[in-house]
């Protein structure tokens, strides 16, 4: 779907490739989606990280990649989407990570996304 002139289903896809290199306990992977940008951030409860390379460790250092009952299946719903220019969206959704002993951590996500020559790259990522 096209909204506002951007591909909707092409930054879907982002997302859900990401997802996929989680799932797959590939953080390289997981990170593909991630700006090369030394601006690129990410901030949570624990603070600001900015820039690609910082932000992978701090996925290593807290998630165990190798082992996917410390790592959990993650799954993200899109809960809205919107351009913010010809080369920008929003995404907003819920992240929830599922663990096999049954409990879960789940939270809002809110990403500012660019179409750079690799496609749909997230420049912006503040998660809850």
């Amino acid at each position: 779907m096209v909204v506002g002139g951007i591909d909707q289903n092409a930054v879907d896809k982002a997302i859900a490739e990401s997802v996929a290199g989680w799932n797959a306990g590939e953080v390289e992977r997981f990170m593909q989606v991630y700006s090369e940008g030394a601006d690129t951030s990410f901030i949570a409860g624990d603070g600001l990280v900015r820039g690609k390379a910082a932000m992978t460790a701090r996925y290593r250092e807290k998630y165990d990649f190798a082992d996917p009952v410390k790592r959990g299946t993650l799954t993200i719903e899109r809960l809205d989407y919107r351009p913010l220019g010809r080369d920008y969206a929003l995404y907003i959704g819920r992240y929830t990570l599922r663990y096999p002993d049954g409990h879960s951590a789940s939270g809002p996500t809110s990403l500012v996304l660019h179409h750079e020559a690799g496609g749909w790259k997230i420049v912006a990522d503040h998660s809850s």
